[in-house]
């Protein structure tokens, strides 16, 4: 498994941006897929958006068109460049790995999972 560390997250208004980054340690990540997620107080994690080993993504409908996932596989990093923030959107962001190169938004289908990272966006 691959161990993962997130940052960039914090407080921002709405509207504002931020970048989150995944760093992975301990296994390359560059043949695996990887994802966001994101949990608020009293919800459930959710997806937000996942990449696939060459790049293709997929993305929560809420976040779409404002949120963009990419990766540096020779920084073993991944990102969530998180523009037009709205107060909805403040979570606990994790990221995630799987075991294999396609993308899912499916939190059962990822075996790595990184410790959060806050994000608040006030109104």
């Amino acid at each position: 498994q691959a161990h993962l560390i997130e940052s960039g997250g914090g407080l921002v208004q709405a509207g504002g941006s931020l970048r989150l980054s995944c760093a992975a340690s301990g296994r390359t990540i560059s043949n695996h897929a990887m994802g966001w997620f994101r949990q608020a107080p009293g919800h459930e994690r959710e997806f937000v958006a996942s990449i696939n080993w060459v790049g293709n993504t997929q993305y929560q409908d809420s976040v779409k068109d404002r949120f963009t996932i990419s990766r540096d596989n020779a920084k073993n990093t991944v990102y969530l460049q998180m523009n037009s923030l709205k107060p909805e959107d403040t979570a606990i962001y994790f990221c995630a790995a799987r075991s294999v190169a396609y993308y899912s938004s499916l939190l059962n289908e990822y075996d790595s999972w990184g410790q959060g990272t806050q994000v608040t966006v006030s109104s």
